[in-house]
């Protein structure tokens, strides 16, 4: 049967979204992260946002809560994993896998829109004319290659969570994948999606699936309510430190 419910949560506020905002608001280059990305941590914000996830998966009631978790290895992610565990009580283990983590940008990394098209315009032209979902910037992924690891690490989660509940804490594009292979959705389907919608901060989106059945239906998508409750900030995604190429 496999899993039968994701709960999919994007990582609180990182330090790298705060640098990111900077650089797009002086129209700066580069944006000036303090690590490389697998080591940029959570902001103030993004811990308060954590916490309030945390209180929320707390107050779910036994047959909603998450009988396992999983999460990129990433400190924002993990973090934003172990802080929201810490507060809700719930007693389960961290699942840390690297097929969860955020898009590799390759030559583009740490830099600005304002970057590419100055130091990679010939990368800023492909990127336009190839179209978000396959482009590859060299050394990096594009979206179509994210959706191959994650095909893999969905198909363990059937595996290993047969019948459970899971949540998964990790990152904007992977959430927007997660549901384009969960729900068969097309390449113009989930791009629509993203415009429409950008993926916040300590987010929930829930898929559920009936016994027997391939496809995964959403029952709650980019879901933010919890952290108003709480009394947490939202933050727009428009300050992650991959903003050019995604």
């Amino acid at each position: 049967m496999g899993a039968t419910e994701l709960l999919v949560v994007r990582h609180g506020e990182s330090v790298g979204n705060t640098a990111a905002r900077a650089a797009q608001e002086v129209r700066a280059e580069v944006i000036d992260v303090p690590a490389r990305d697998a080591d940029v941590g959570l902001s103030a914000t993004g811990v308060d946002q954590a916490r309030a996830l945390g209180t929320w998966l707390g107050e779910l009631d036994a047959d909603r809560a998450p009988q396992s978790v999983w999460s990129s290895p990433y400190v924002r992610s993990a973090d934003t994993a172990r802080l929201a565990l810490e507060v809700s009580g719930l007693r389960l283990p961290i699942v840390l896998d690297e097929r969860l983590r955020d898009r590799e940008l390759g030559v583009l990394d740490k830099l600005t829109g304002f970057g590419v098209e100055a130091r990679h315009p010939a990368e800023a032209a492909r990127r336009r004319w190839v179209g978000k979902f396959y482009y590859r910037p060299p050394g990096g992924e594009s979206w179509a290659d994210m959706a191959l690891r994650l095909r893999s690490v969905l198909a363990d989660v059937d595996r290993y969570e047969d019948g459970r509940r899971v949540l998964v804490v990790c990152h904007d594009a992977v959430t927007m994948l997660i549901r384009y292979i969960c729900e068969g959705l097309t390449e113009a389907e989930i791009m629509a999606i993203g415009r429409a919608t950008p993926v916040l901060n300590a987010s929930v989106t829930r898929l559920v699936r009936d016994p027997g059945e391939r496809l995964w239906r959403l029952d709650t998508f980019n879901a933010v309510e919890h952290l108003a409750e709480q009394g947490a900030v939202r933050t727009a995604p428009r300050g992650k430190t991959d903003v050019v190429a995604e």
